[in-house]
């Protein structure tokens, strides 16, 4: 790959973390393929970004995520902690040992049908083009419910300084859990795993020519919100006016019938939003609930998708995809728009915590133009909240960031005949990038915002789960036989500061605040006490001040 790019270093700290990666890495992987298949790709998105080349210690180049990811003990099931591109460590010690050597092994995982299919795959990728059909047609046989950890579902060869096993916790079972925020502060406050990290950060950072920043995938709902908020304080210690982007995970729907979980969730979340607020470039939490509140409300919804709630696999491909779409900005190959310069443009005044919303798939069927599905989305903001922070319509906007990727050239200005009647300005625009800017300045007058507009849709070929719609079935980018798994689809992504999070982000405070904590005191016993408690609700109540839509721009 052609040098010259801006790196990032990814982050993965949790499990649901584990899943959202799983699917971002596959789809990165989807578009290295896609690439190296097709002789006219544009090539708008730069892997260099997010991939480093390296060597085995066979000769062999690999191209591997520039990743750390930590998870605890149990969650790998067939994945070697090393990986596969490197010989086996056990291997490499019974070659230098030159005395006697005794082997204890442990009963092996056995592995997931979905794993099985993918290798099986794998070894007839090179012969001819018929692997990805054997791959889309293994995969849509096999029952998503068997999925159970998201190595289940990887597709992509790691390198062996990517993953961290936290040994003293457990992934299984009802003891041995990292519940609490305390209890993940903890675990980088032992030398053990904080050296670890701090190894692993140095190997990738001194082989960047120009790091850009850090990108935080980070579980919010359970101990690892801990582990997070020490993880960015240690990149703002270490490396100060780099970005640090973090993605504050929640899974799907919980039961209200597990008051402990509940609770633990609510404290682990607020906990993590303000610690991981001072110490990142910005915050944004990513849910397909629909609020961060004790008392649910119904997952977010999606017209063109049919996707169930329950599965991680499903809620975490969604969340991976508004992902790959609202990061584009700083991994463009032409783009000067670094994470920093993207957090500037969004977290101004205070205002550390940002929304994430989708339009997943974007409906424009073959035949329509940009001009003509945007205007027939009218006045109301058309994506869905990913954020827990409900309905945005009638709110202020200060500030946002729009991506649109997908769209063929040919349809991104009116095909209307000269002469026709203009139904709208945006049908007199001359390009596409003039079109989107036009439309988002219709939508929100006097608002600071950035857009990209890309030919490169999003990739979601299996193991991606099977959840789309007939009508997003024609919308879909290869227009695939019917029955056929969708290849690749358009996707409108926005990250936006606006004055919904002062209710989200105060509701939250009010509900932590009718708390009785004496009868939580395991939680305070992880290593947070009474001062900290109060402190944290001051600071989430300011936080909540800062999206006051009284609040002006310099604009």
């Amino acid at each position: 790959m052609a040098g010259g790019a801006r790196e990032v270093l990814t982050l993965q700290l949790g499990h649901f973390a584990g899943f959202v990666g799983a699917h971002w890495w596959n789809q990165q992987d989807a578009a290295l393929g896609r690439a190296t298949e097709d002789e006219e790709s544009p090539g708008e998105l730069c892997p260099d970004v997010l991939y480093r080349t390296g060597r085995t210690l066979h000769g062999q180049e690999t191209y591997t995520p520039r990743l750390i990811l930590m998870d605890l003990k149990g969650s790998l099931n067939t994945l070697k902690e090393e990986g596969s591109l490197y010989r086996d460590r056990q291997l490499e010690a019974a070659v230098a040992w030159q005395g006697k050597l005794t082997t204890h092994r442990e009963e092996a995982h056995p592995k997931n049908p979905n794993l099985q299919d993918l290798l099986s795959a794998e070894g007839v990728r090179s012969s001819d083009g018929s692997w990805r059909a054997k791959l889309v047609q293994s995969l849509q046989n096999c029952k998503e419910s068997s999925i159970r950890v998201w190595s289940d579902f990887l597709r992509v060869h790691l390198h062996p300084r990517s993953i961290c096993v936290i040994q003293k916790y457990n992934h299984d079972g009802e003891t041995g859990r990292l519940e609490a925020f305390g209890q993940g502060e903890s675990v980088l406050k032992e030398p053990r795993y904080l050296e670890e990290l701090e190894d692993r950060l140095h190997f990738y950072v001194e082989e960047c020519d120009y790091l850009q920043g850090f990108q935080i995938l980070c579980d919010l709902h359970d101990g690892f919100s801990g582990v997070g908020a020490k993880t960015a304080e240690l990149l703002q210690d270490e490396y100060s006016g780099r970005g640090v982007l973090t993605w504050g995970l929640l899974p799907g729907p919980y039961n209200l019938g597990e008051p402990q979980k509940n609770i633990y969730r609510l404290l682990n979340t607020a906990f993590g939003l303000v610690h991981l607020t001072g110490y990142s470039s910005f915050v944004c939490p990513l849910s397909l609930g629909g609020n961060l509140g004790l008392r649910p409300k119904p997952p977010v919804n999606f017209p063109y998708l049919h996707y169930d709630a329950t599965l991680p696999l499903h809620c975490s491909a969604i969340l991976a995809t508004a992902l790959d779409t609202v990061t584009v900005p700083y991994r463009l190959r032409s783009s000067m728009v670094t994470m920093a310069r993207l957090a500037d443009v969004l977290s101004f005044s205070g205002k550390k915590v940002v929304t994430a919303e989708a339009i997943i798939p974007f409906p424009l069927v073959r035949g329509q133009s940009l001009p003509d599905i945007l205007m027939q989305l009218g006045e109301a903001t058309p994506w869905t909240s990913l954020s827990a922070c409900g309905d945005s319509a009638g709110r202020r906007c200060f500030a946002q960031s729009v991506v649109l990727r997908g769209i063929e050239r040919a349809s991104h200005t009116s095909k209307l005949n000269p002469g026709t009647p203009l139904p709208s300005s945006l049908h007199a625009c001359a390009s596409g990038e003039e079109v989107l800017a036009q439309y988002l300045q219709q939508q929100h007058p006097r608002v600071l915002s950035s857009s990209h507009l890309l030919l490169t849709p999003c990739n979601v070929a299996p193991p991606y789960p099977h959840f789309f719609s007939s009508f997003s079935q024609k919308a879909a980018m290869d227009g695939p036989p019917k029955g056929a798994a969708v290849q690749s689809i358009p996707v409108f992504g926005a990250l936006r500061s606006t004055s919904s999070l002062q209710r989200t982000l105060g509701d939250l405070a009010e509900e932590l605040s009718r708390l009785d904590l004496r009868r939580w005191a395991s939680f305070m016993d992880a290593g947070v006490e009474q001062d900290d408690m109060e402190e944290m609700l001051q600071e989430l109540h300011s936080l909540a001040q800062c999206y006051q839509e009284g609040d002006s721009l310099s604009n």
